[in-house]
């Protein structure tokens, strides 16, 4: 069975790509950073060698990866870096429609039933 743990990417080495079957990482010269040969991605090196991170991305979060040493391993994004500033704008953009609406004629009881209950 091949081992799952991460192992420190080398930057002198080919790797193949983790977007593209048949396509090839392949180091950018004076940079910790690979291109792929078929999809034109770039990848930067992260967290001391262990993670590629895609750039430019259009995700709502950085797409990453860790090398076990056969195979790509997606790393999920942790809650705070992906899905906590877009649940924060939503709760925001809640709480600022329920204040406009939120007004001394829209708050009696006969507004809400001639308007939502007939």
């Amino acid at each position: 069975m091949q081992s799952q743990k991460a192992q420190k990417i080398d930057l002198n080495l080919d790797y193949p790509c983790p977007c593209h079957r048949r396509g090839r990482l392949t180091p950018i010269a004076l940079t910790e950073a690979f291109g792929c040969n078929r999809c034109q991605r770039f990848f930067v090196v992260q967290d001391n060698g262990y993670v590629i991170e895609e750039l430019p991305t259009n995700y709502s979060y950085k797409r990453t990866w860790r090398w076990t040493g056969h195979q790509w391993s997606i790393v999920s994004p942790s809650l705070g870096k992906g899905y906590l500033p877009l649940t924060m704008v939503a709760l925001g953009v809640v709480i600022v429609l329920l204040v406009a609406t939120q007004s001394p004629l829209n708050s009696s009881p006969a507004f809400w039933r001639s308007h939502f209950w007939h």
